[in-house]
């Protein structure tokens, strides 16, 4: 039963702590969409598309207006191009991009994910062909966003593709060198992706999914610092309470509005992703959760334990809450999308190699980071690399979205404007990785992969 003091709580934490619901993302399922002729692909990727999404946003919008809930994206995940691509020998692959910005704009998402391939041991015809066409798909499109898994714990890292998605940012920054290069905003390069994340730019409908799916990614970064104001000064076992307490209040919100828009749409229900996502509002951020810990300034010796302690409770709080968690579920350290992170990086409290260690810890990796434009692609490759080898060793999922801003240098500050914020360009190494790069083949799978 709920209480007069718990509708009170709710409401203060949305008007006053930046809760929301950061997204109701429908996944579809494209594989009966398969054709060997590309226009009849790109035909039946747009009715399925519209016809089961017809009414996401508005039933979003119904939902926010009734519970005075801020929905803030409503987005659409679909199976991974480069799969439901494989039989179309004339594959057009900017036409079955096009094809999804139409039916995301149809139906009037904010994003659709699943312009994608999944390379962690090898590529296909049609991976390959994907790949190539990455770039010019997302300089010619705005919602559509993509992503590449290149590693697993299983199969190790694919340090070809590592490879070949250096020069495939390089080459999304200079095409959108006009928009700040954004278009590397909408790509992220993954190991060990998980198959039912809410959140772009990884989403995609893997295929152990259903035919269509509702997840929820919820947010509320601000509700837990405001509730830590509360223990300042007590010792860590009652933080992680405390943050566990919060944890499973935002989460119970999360399963509402999903069991809701689940109803209304006729469509099952999925998951709850409880990532805590920052926002560049002031308050909403990852960045001063850790600082209410005790840490100086985000970047600070301490912050990779205090984003470890966060995390976890984060995780135990919210599977109290939900029997369906799953997506991310942690912390993310987005640095653009974050008012503190975005604070520690222009004053050198965090660089990137302090972000790559809290990366051990947080739910996905490093995100949102600007770099100078003149970085060589073999440098954002070993980028890459290294956040893979962190996922494939510590068994969990790692991520790169880094942008290379085209004619910017180390010190400047980029405007993407809305959640995706604005990012302080961070220095990279001066010392370069081209020789190791350039290896190529296969870095083979730990020992941790041999649990059968």
């Amino acid at each position: 039963m709920i209480n007069n003091h718990e509708i009170i709580e709710t409401i203060k934490m949305i008007s006053e702590e930046n809760l929301d619901i950061r997204t109701i993302t429908m996944g579809i399922s494209l594989l009966d969409c398969v054709s060997d002729c590309c226009d009849t692909l790109c035909e039946k990727i747009y009715d399925k598309i519209t016809r089961y999404a017809k009414n996401l946003v508005s039933t979003g919008e119904n939902i926010e207006r009734e519970y005075g809930i801020p929905i803030i994206n409503k987005r659409i995940s679909v199976t991974p191009v480069s799969i439901i691509s494989h039989a179309c020998r004339d594959a057009d692959y900017i036409k079955i991009a096009r094809a999804l910005e139409r039916a995301a704009t149809q139906t009037g998402v904010n994003f659709i994910g699943g312009y994608s391939a999944l390379v962690h041991k090898g590529y296909t015809q049609g991976d390959k062909r994907l790949i190539e066409s990455i770039p010019q798909a997302l300089a010619q499109t705005e919602r559509v966003c993509s992503s590449v898994n290149i590693a697993s714990t299983k199969a190790g890292i694919n340090m070809d593709a590592a490879a070949q998605m250096g020069n495939v940012i390089k080459e999304t920054a200079y095409l959108t060198k006009d928009k700040n290069s954004i278009g590397c905003a909408k790509l992220v390069v993954f190991a060990n992706a998980v198959e039912d994340n809410p959140f772009m730019a990884g989403a995609f409908h893997g295929i152990g999914e259903g035919e269509c799916v509702i997840n929820v990614g919820v947010s509320g970064p601000g509700v837990v610092k405001s509730a830590l104001e509360s223990v300042r000064g007590m010792d860590f076992g009652t933080v992680a309470e405390t943050v566990k307490k919060t944890a499973f209040k935002i989460t119970r919100m999360g399963q509402l509005v999903a069991q809701e828009a689940s109803k209304r749409l006729g469509v099952p229900f999925g998951i709850v992703d409880l990532s805590l996502a920052p926002t560049p509002e002031i308050g909403d951020s990852v960045a001063y959760i850790l600082e209410e810990m005790g840490i100086e300034k985000c970047g600070a010796h301490g912050t990779t334990a205090a984003l470890a302690l966060l995390n976890d409770a984060v995780k135990k709080g919210g599977i109290m809450a939900s029997s369906y968690v799953g997506g991310l579920s942690g912390a993310f350290i987005p640095v653009s999308e974050d008012a503190g992170m975005i604070e520690a990086a222009m004053c050198e409290a965090l660089s990137i190699e302090k972000l790559e260690a809290m990366t051990c810890v947080c739910s996905v990796g490093l995100d949102m980071i600007a770099v100078p434009g003149d970085t060589k692609a073999a440098t954002l490759s070993a980028i890459i690399a290294d956040e893979a080898a962190i996922g494939v060793v510590n068994n969990k999922t790692t991520a790169v979205r880094i942008i290379p801003a085209y004619n910017h240098k180390a010190g400047d500050i980029i405007e993407f404007g809305g959640l995706l914020g604005r990012a302080p360009v961070m220095q990279v190494s001066k010392y370069g990785s081209d020789s190791f790069i350039s290896r190529g083949g296969r870095i083979p799978a730990p020992m941790q992969s041999l649990k059968n």
